[in-house]
């Protein structure tokens, strides 16, 4: 092989490699390629993802409000309660008292 047979072997050799290239190329760019019914589909699927986005903030936002309700509910129950146990507490000592006071009575 002289030197002329040479130089056309490897151009051949890199024009096939070139052309393989450009198909494989071409190849995966229209097997990749996005289509209009599939960017209405994204379009569908962001604008869902939206709703549901601020269909959770809202319900965070309501649970917070519920939440906050809920505790000042609790605080006031619990100071109810505790105003309600100083009274029996109050109450049973007083009855003690005058229970006490009517058997000194009766004794005396």
């Amino acid at each position: 092989m002289n030197r002329t047979e040479f130089i056309i072997a490897t151009a051949i050799i890199l024009f096939v490699a070139f052309a393989l290239g450009w198909f494989a190329c071409w190849l995966l760019h229209r097997l990749s390629r996005v289509t209009q019914a599939d960017m209405g589909e994204l379009e569908k699927m962001a604008r869902d993802l939206h709703d549901a986005e601020e269909a959770r903030d809202s319900a965070v936002v309501t649970l917070e409000e519920r939440e906050a309700e809920l505790v000042n509910q609790l605080h006031q129950s619990q100071a109810e309660l505790k105003a309600a146990m100083d009274g029996l507490r109050d109450a049973r000592h007083e009855a003690e008292e005058l229970r006490t006071y009517i058997e000194k009575l009766n004794a005396g």
